[in-house]
C-alpha cells in the first residue's frame, strides 16, 4: 500500500510539472503575435467550433439590413436556439414598438448564485449596413470561407461577436454551468441607421431593470494586425465620442442668373465651409488616450512613437506637446482621437439652372470629445462661420453627451490574465473610439460599457461599412474563445 502511494504521489508530481510545462507551452509565442493555444484554436476543427460556425453562418445570411431585411426574423432564430438550449419564459424577454415591427430584439438572463455581486450584460446589435449585391464580388448575404477569411456583411460588424454572446448563453445552459454573477444578453437593432428604432436606447429608457448591471461588454476592442496575418496590437474599448448634426442654412431673394449678384446663398455655404475646413479644434486628453499614445508609444521607436510618448506626458500647451500634436496630426486616426472634429457631409441648394439660389444648405457631422457639450460645439461653429444671416441648428443627435467610463483593474485584470494566455508580448493598448457604439446609452443610464479585445483585423478595415467585408476565419475563432474564457473570469468572480 506504501508502495502504491509512492508510485501515486510519483505521478502526480510529474503530472504537475507536465501540466506546468502544457501550460508554458500554450502562452509561449507561436509565432503571428498569438500562442501556441491560440494556434491551435485558429484552426477551428473542434466539434464546438463547427456547430458554432453554422450558428454565425446563419447569423450573417439572415439579411438584417434596414431596407431590406429584418432584426426580428433573426431574434426569432436565436430564441428558438434559445429555447432548445434550455431556457424558458421566464428568461427570455422580447420587445418591439409597433411602427418598427422589423426592428425587435431579445433579452436572455442567466441567473447567477450570487445574491449580492450585480449582473454583467453582453451587448450586440444585430443590424448591419445595406450591402447591394452588384456592388459586391460575392453574395453579401452568403457567408463565404476563401483564403482564410470569411466573406459577407456583419461577418465583421458584428455577427462574430453576436454569435460568440449567443453561443457562450446556450453552451453554458446545456451544460448546467451556474456562474457566480448573472450573466445577460441583449440583442438590439438600430446601431447602424441614425433614423431607425434603436433597441439599445430603448432599453435603456424604458427596461432600465432588464439590463441592469455592473458594467456591460460591447463592440469597439480588438486586435489590428501588419497586413499579413501577425498580430502586433489589441485595445480595450473605454469611452467613445459621440455623433451630432448640425444643419447650416443660407438663404436669397435669389433672381435671374443673367444678372448675378455676390450675394448668393450658395456661395455663402460654400465660404462657411471653407471656414470649418480650416478650423483646428484644440487638444484634449482622457486618461485613456494617455494611457493609449502612452503605451503604443513605448513600443515604437520612430517618431511617432515619441510624439506618442510625449503627448501622454507633457502638459497641453507646452513647447514639447505641441511639437508632438503636430506629428501625430500626419495620422488621420491620432489626429481625431485628439479632439472634436466637423466635417460637412452634405450640400444641396439651388433650384434652377438659370436662376440665382434662394437656399443652399450643408450637414455638418461632428464628432464630439467626451464631456464637451453640444451647444459649445454650437456656439464655436458659429463663432467661425461668422454670418449673421447663417442659421446654424441641431439637425440630429444621435445619442447622450458621451461619458469616459472608469478603467479599473476589476476591469483590466481579467483582460491581462487572457492576453497573456492568447496574445503573449502582444501590446494591450486602451483605446477611445473616434466612431459610435451603442455604449453611449447604457453609460448615459449609469451601466460602464467596454470593448474588449480578442478578434483581430487587418490594417484596411476589412471592408467593414463598404464592400467585400471579411473577418479572418482565425479572428473568429480565436476571439470566440478568447471572450467566452474573459466573461467566465468576470462571472466567476
Amino acid at each position: 500500500m506504501k508502495r502504491l502511494r509512492q508510485v501515486l504521489v510519483s505521478a502526480a508530481a510529474v503530472g504537475t510539472v507536465l501540466s506546468g510545462l502544457a501550460q508554458a507551452q500554450a502562452q509561449a509565442p507561436a509565432g503571428n503575435g498569438l500562442s501556441a493555444r491560440a494556434q491551435e484554436v485558429a484552426k477551428g476543427t473542434r466539434p464546438d467550433q463547427i456547430a458554432f460556425r453554422a450558428l454565425y453562418k446563419e447569423m450573417v445570411e439572415t439579411d438584417t439590413s434596414i431596407t431590406t431585411g429584418s432584426c426580428t426574423l433573426l431574434a426569432d432564430e436565436i430564441e428558438a436556439h434559445l429555447r432548445e438550449a434550455g431556457y424558458g419564459d421566464a428568461q427570455i424577454t422580447r420587445y418591439a414598438v409597433p411602427d418598427h415591427p422589423k426592428e425587435g430584439g431579445l433579452v436572455v438572463v442567466l441567473p447567477g448564485s450570487s445574491k449580492t455581486l450585480k449582473p454583467i450584460l453582453l451587448l450586440g446589435h444585430l443590424d448591419v449596413v445595406v450591402a447591394k449585391r452588384s456592388d459586391w464580388t460575392r453574395d453579401p448575404y452568403t457567408l463565404i470561407e476563401e483564403g482564410g477569411y470569411f466573406y459577407g456583411r456583419g461577418t465583421s460588424d458584428m455577427k462574430a461577436m453576436d454569435a460568440t454572446w449567443v453561443d457562450l448563453m446556450m453552451r453554458w445552459k446545456k451544460a448546467g454551468y451556474t456562474p457566480k454573477r448573472t450573466v445577460k444578453l441583449a440583442m438590439t437593432c438600430g446601431e447602424e441607421t441614425s433614423w431607425a428604432f434603436n433597441g439599445a436606447n430603448w432599453l435603456a429608457q424604458n427596461r432600465r431593470d432588464l439590463i441592469d448591471a455592473e458594467f456591460a461588454l460591447n463592440e469597439g476592442g480588438g486586435g489590428r494586425t501588419d497586413g499579413h496575418g501577425h498580430v502586433i496590437q489589441q485595445s480595450l474599448h473605454v469611452g467613445e465620442k459621440f455623433a451630432v448634426n448640425f444643419q447650416m442654412v443660407a438663404t436669397n431673394p435669389g433672381g435671374h442668373s443673367s444678372i448675378p449678384v455676390r450675394d448668393n446663398a450658395i456661395y455663402e455655404v460654400a465660404e462657411a465651409a471653407l471656414k470649418i475646413k480650416d478650423y483646428e479644434f484644440p487638444l484634449m486628453l482622457t486618461d485613456t488616450t494617455k494611457a493609449y499614445f502612452g503605451k503604443l508609444g513605448a513600443a515604437r521607436s520612430d517618431a511617432m512613437g515619441a510624439a506618442m510618448r510625449n503627448i501622454a506626458s507633457a502638459p497641453i500647451g507646452s513647447p514639447e506637446s505641441k511639437a508632438a500634436e503636430a506629428v501625430l496630426n500626419t495620422d488621420r486616426s491620432f489626429h481625431s482621437m485628439l479632439r472634436t472634429t466637423c466635417v460637412v457631409t452634405l450640400v444641396d441648394g439651388g433650384h434652377a439652372n438659370n436662376a440665382l439660389p434662394q437656399h443652399a444648405g450643408a450637414n455638418i457631422n461632428c464628432r464630439v470629445f467626451p464631456g464637451v457639450s453640444v451647444e459649445s460645439v454650437q456656439d464655436k461653429l458659429k463663432e467661425i462661420i461668422a454670418d449673421p444671416k447663417m442659421t446654424l441648428t441641431v439637425e440630429k443627435l444621435r445619442g447622450p453627451v458621451a461619458k469616459a467610463p472608469p478603467l479599473t483593474p476589476q476591469i483590466l485584470g481579467p483582460v491581462e490574465k487572457q492576453m497573456a494566455v492568447y496574445f503573449p508580448g502582444v501590446p494591450l493598448v486602451p483605446t477611445m473610439s473616434t466612431g459610435a457604439t451603442d455604449g453611449i446609452f447604457l453609460e448615459a443610464v449609469g451601466i460602464p460599457s467596454y470593448g474588449p479585445p480578442g478578434g483581430f483585423g487587418d490594417p484596411d478595415g476589412g471592408g467593414v461599412h463598404g464592400l467585400n467585408e471579411r473577418r479572418s476565419s482565425a479572428s473568429v475563432y480565436v476571439g470566440r474563445d478568447f471572450l467566452q474564457d474573459l466573461v467566465k473570469d468576470y462571472a466567476s468572480h
